[in-house]
């Protein structure tokens, strides 16, 4: 019997209806903690921190790991050579080779393995086919570059150590010990990382299961003590181990490996997405609340998650970035099985004579993965921005997306019929809301069969289709990786033919529940399963679809209703016979690039950007498409957790991101809902969406002023997107956040390194704090410098640096623009981003106290690919010394020309300048180039600034210009 169908198929559906039915009717109940497992639940988990717990607890603690210096050779940038661990008192030895690799951009690599299986000496259990070796084609999903070895890199070895120069100009240092093992990395002769400095290294060697005899107990006589088990060695759960009425087989016994991670000096760590909880992350021993836990990387399904939680959401992005003053480093611990990170954060080791004066915290970190290999990536900066970048030279940079993308998204579960869709299109326009994509969730199939419609709702898809055509709108379907067992449904009937499925721990295909009832989950690790996938998506295939519907992967952790923890078995198998619990959270990203390849084959040479919203991640997953963090509530709380989970998203490398603008449960009321959109505005993926079973919510159901005041939320964001399409394509070539945390754009200001309310927009000096707390009407803004700073809509002006009170009435997004920075906009109110195309700009010059300012701006056909051939433009304005000039900074390619000729006619209809100067007063006119254009100067008022406006000075945004003032 399969261990995910313990029940009967009819329990099993009663259950799934069950499931559904608590879904559709129970909107205020929140996750249901006894389904996920907890450390104490978790058998490596409660063994790596039983064995962290024993090696603090032992005075001479000595870490039993060590490299034998006789097996170390260095060649071309690696060094390479043997861990060795005595495990018994006949001294037989584990061999662990390591392979430490210095990259050509400056980054460290630190591979551990284990002999044993790397040769296949081990035996399985249980007859299993699944391979011996550790799980190492992690690196053949999430890297895609980066990863040339240094041809500067230097070895210097001793007896006991062995040091290695490297990075640029050699300032990078990595000190290798060798009894017991460990490795300091530094920047400029000061330690940054330490790896094993607390001897927490441990990696579960193979070894045999001994089934130990029962002792024979005579009548009469008491059963014999039995032996304790050294701390670290619980053997409970090494060969199998059950949750939930699930029992999980492991056919190669216990696997785990583990590695503490230091960083000296170090207060605070970012990243390691998805959780939500703060920017810098808390501790998770000695903790308080929801954090006595450490943070978990294991995708889930988890509905209605809780807020300041360490506990495991959909995606998982291994990445961690830790920051002090004027220095930020990086670590990336490459691995797909089930992952926990302990952090800890203590007073650095002090003279004690100092009574702890000038000490400073440093952050210590446990790492620990079910399977698979150590791998670990150090970045040592020295900022964010380096970190950031290198990291996206090894997992790929964001996907530059279609201009439609990064607009507003119209959302529910469900639009009832093709007609229901058009209305909804209707009275968006009537009401001139802007929107440019309207989705479909999964009632819009025929009895939840995916590429198909129902015959009844949606008999005309096409119709539907055309008529969002017209105002350059889209349409988003959803597809998930569970296809509905059914005799008869042509794609379920040829994936069993072609035995494209993931398969059980038996050798059949794996059966279990989710939407559709009984399932099949297509195997994207399996080439031939893509292949067959791309397929399905032909226009002649999937009849129905044309060129402006996209498509939404939801559940594909993979959700299944009646798995462990609301997901696949462990044991389960897929292509190449690795099992699941090495390749989990990848699993999502194996779907999503599947898709992805898919929307760019629909039909020979028809090649646009795709579009695929995922829910479940892993680092690469940023090349494919948007995220969004998953099932929130309709409440305060889960609408101020929104931001620190979207920029630690984007820290990770993952920056087009979002959450569900209004809460997916529950009904919002109508302050809520208005914030909501608001903040949403400033969401790289902006989307409303909601429950089957709420209110409906479209902009227009609200009322005035709540549908005023959220339409001009939507047009802001629309009249900004060439800024936000600026900001998206600095992210795809360098990783750059879309919207950046504090500690990135001020890496010496110690006061706001943890601040994850407020943040800058790309480069715009666009500074946002969005209300999220219920009838507030102010905020206190935190400025780190002394620049002026100005209202974005009253230019009123703030400086100095501290805290600054800013009025926030409902109608009011609390919005800053900082002096030095030109902002460019279109400012003509449209439908939808695709009837702007050929709008003219607006220039907001925003003056700072030098009387300067400096921005870019960057736009192409927003549609295909062709920007990679040079189809586009960039440019860069500066005012200075009274002149505004345009000049190019683009790399001219094979269309440059010809796309520069194509929007010659795109030209600049305002320029609007804030905190003009008082020369201005009086001056009517400026030069632009032999000609003249009007200038019209405006008084300060109060404590507004002074401000000027050119209008129509007739020059071309594409081209050179200087307009002397």
């Amino acid at each position: 019997m399969r261990h995910s169908l313990s029940l009967s198929a009819r329990w099993t559906a009663v259950l799934v209806v069950i499931f559904t039915l608590c879904c559709l009717f129970s909107p205020a109940i929140s996750v249901k903690h006894e389904n996920f497992k907890t450390c104490d639940q978790s058998g490596f988990c409660k063994r790596n921190r039983a064995y962290a717990d024993n090696a603090a607890g032992v005075n001479s603690w000595e870490a039993p790991y060590r490299i034998a210096p006789e097996s170390l050779s260095w060649k071309n940038g690696q060094l390479q050579g043997k861990i060795l661990k005595t495990i018994n008192a006949n001294g037989e030895t584990v061999r662990l080779p390591i392979t430490i690799s210095f990259l050509e951009s400056g980054s460290a690599r630190v591979v551990i393995d284990e002999e044993k299986r790397l040769k296949g000496e081990i035996e399985l259990r249980h007859d299993s086919k699944i391979r011996k070796e550790r799980y190492n084609e992690a690196e053949s999903w999430a890297i895609v570059g980066g990863l040339d070895l240094s041809k500067t890199a230097t070895e210097d070895r001793g007896s006991a150590k062995s040091h290695v120069k490297y990075g640029p100009d050699g300032k990078f240092e990595a000190v290798i010990t060798y009894a017991p093992f460990g490795i300091d990395f530094k920047r400029d002769d000061t330690t940054q990382i330490k790896f094993n400095d607390r001897g927490l290294l441990n990696v579960e060697h193979w070894r045999p299961k001994i089934d130990k005899p029962v002792p024979e107990v005579k009548e009469g006589e008491e059963a014999p003590a039995t032996p304790e088990v050294p701390a670290g060695e619980d053997e409970s759960t090494w060969w199998d181990e059950s949750f939930g009425g699930n029992t999980d087989s492991k056919p190669r016994g216990p696997e785990s490996v583990g590695l503490d991670i230091t960083f000296p000096g170090y207060e605070h760590v970012f990243g390691i997405p998805e959780h939500a909880g703060s920017l810098s992350l808390k501790e998770t021993r000695g903790g308080d609340g929801n954090h006595n836990d450490p943070y978990r990387l294991y995708n889930a399904d988890v509905f209605e998650y809780i807020m300041d939680s360490s506990m495991t959401l959909y995606g998982a992005i291994p990445f961690m970035q830790a920051h002090k003053k004027d220095s930020t480093v990086g670590v990336f611990w490459l691995n797909a099985a089930e992952t926990w990170i302990d952090v800890i954060k203590q007073k650095e080791a002090h003279n004690p004579l100092s009574l702890g004066i000038g000490s400073k915290i440093e952050t210590k970190t446990h790492w620990f993965s079910e399977s698979g290999l150590i791998d670990v990536f150090v970045f040592l900066g020295p900022t964010a921005k380096d970190v950031t970048k290198l990291y996206g030279e090894l997992t790929g940079y964001t996907a530059l997306p279609q201009e439609f993308a990064i607009a507003y998204h119209q959302c529910r579960w469900n639009y009832n019929s093709d007609e229901d869709v058009k209305d909804v299109d209707r009275k968006m326009s009537k009401h001139n809301i802007p929107y440019d994509v309207i989705w479909l969730d999964i009632e819009y199939t025929d009895d939840k069969q995916y590429f198909t419609w129902d015959p009844l709702k949606f008999a005309n898809p096409i119709g539907m289709l055309e008529q969002l055509d017209k105002s350059e709108r889209k349409l988003v379907a959803i597809i998930d990786p569970h296809i509905k067992n059914k005799a008869g449904y042509p794609v379920v009937d040829e994936l069993k033919k072609k035995d494209l499925a993931v398969h059980d721990k038996g050798g059949g295909i794996y059966e279990g529940w989710c939407w559709p009832g009984s399932s099949h989950w297509i195997d994207c690790f399996n080439p031939a399963a893509i292949k067959w996938w791309i397929g399905l998506f032909k226009y002649d295939a999937f009849k129905g679809s044309a060129p402006n519907l996209f498509i939404w992967n939801d559940m594909n952790e993979p959700s299944v209703f009646n798995g462990p923890e609301t997901t696949m078995p462990k044991d389960n198998i897929h292509h190449g016979n690795w099992e699941h619990r090495d390749v989990h959270n990848i699993n999502g990203m194996t779907f999503h690039n599947a898709t992805y390849q898919a929307m760019l084959e629909r039909k020979k040479g028809e090649i646009r950007r795709p579009f695929v919203l995922t829910r479940s991640f892993y680092s690469g997953s940023q090349r494919l498409g948007a995220m969004w963090t998953g099932d929130n509530q309709a409440s305060w709380d889960h609408l101020a957790a929104g931001f620190p989970m979207i920029l630690n998203n984007g820290i990770a490398g993952f920056p087009f991101a979002g959450a569900d603008v209004g809460g997916f449960f529950g009904n919002p009321e109508k302050d809520l809902l208005t914030r909501w959109y608001q903040a949403g505005a400033f969401y790289p993926f902006f989307r409303g969406h909601a429950h089957i079973d709420t209110r409906r919510r479209e902009p227009y159901l609200a009322g005035e002023p709540y549908t005023g005041i959220i339409t001009q939320a939507l047009r802001l964001r629309y009249s900004l997107l060439p800024a936000w399409y600026t900001a998206f394509h600095e992210a795809s070539v360098d990783g750059t956040p879309i919207i950046r945390p504090h500690y990135f754009e001020y890496p010496s200001d110690e006061a706001g390194f943890a601040i994850d309310d407020q943040f800058f927009v790309g480069g715009t000096g666009l500074l946002a704090k969005p209300v999220v707390a219920e009838k507030a009407e102010s905020v206190d803004i935190y400025l780190a410098d002394d620049e002026q700073y100005y209202d974005y809509f009253t230019f009123e002006k703030y400086s100095g640096k501290g805290k600054h009170h800013v009025a926030a009435p409902l109608e009011k997004i609390p919005l800053l623009m900082q002096g030095g920075h030109i902002i460019s906009r279109k400012d003509r109110p449209r439908r939808s981003s695709g009837l702007m195309k050929w709008d003219p700009y607006t220039l907001v010059l925003v003056l700072g106290k030098e009387g300067t300012a400096k921005g870019e701006l960057y736009f192409d056909d927003g549609e295909t690919f062709d920007y990679q051939q040079g189809a586009y433009v960039h440019r860069e304005f500066e005012f200075k010394d009274g002149v505004l000039s345009s000049s190019d900074i683009g790399t001219k390619g094979k269309l440059t020309d010809k796309y520069l000729k194509s929007v010659k006619s795109i030209g600049v209809e305002k320029i609007l300048i804030v905190g003009a100067p008082k020369a201005w007063e009086g001056k009517s006119s400026v030069k632009v180039g032999s000609g003249e254009a009007a200038l019209e100067w405006h008084a300060e008022e109060g404590n507004k600034a002074a401000w000027a406006v050119v209008r129509a000075p007739k020059v071309a945004i594409g081209e050179d210009w200087k307009i002397q003032f």
